[in-house]
């Protein structure tokens, strides 16, 4: 009884696709560095802006209150909507009532040309 057996080198796309993945994560890594060096840097810019004091201090109240109000509004719009049953309801008695007219009409239309 023969015995298969694999060969001992992957397929080619197989390979090129373990070398893209290498690449991908590769490139992750880097955008994580550069990400938790920008986290570590966090504290000094606040404490730079904490050191430059009045002079931003207008411009700070201004983009407290803009984050304020643009909270508010997405927590209006965060609220699940309302049910449209009723409207969807309305739409519908309205279409049927529009169809059985246009059913009346062609009716007439086609006794009267007829005869």
């Amino acid at each position: 009884m023969a015995m298969f057996r694999r060969s001992s080198k992957s397929s080619p796309p197989l390979r090129r696709r373990e070398e893209e993945i290498a690449r991908q994560e590769a490139d992750l890594r880097e955008r994580l560095e550069k990400l938790e060096q920008l986290v570590a840097k966090v504290p000094q810019i606040e404490k730079n802006r904490a050191d430059q004091g009045s002079k931003d201090n207008r411009t700070n109240k201004r983009f407290r209150v803009s984050v304020a109000s643009h909270d508010q509004r997405e927590s209006r719009r965060s609220k699940r909507p309302r049910s449209m049953r009723k409207e969807r309801r309305d739409g519908q008695i309205i279409f049927l009532l529009l169809l059985v007219a246009l059913a009346g009409v062609v009716i007439w239309l086609i006794s009267n040309l007829h005869s």
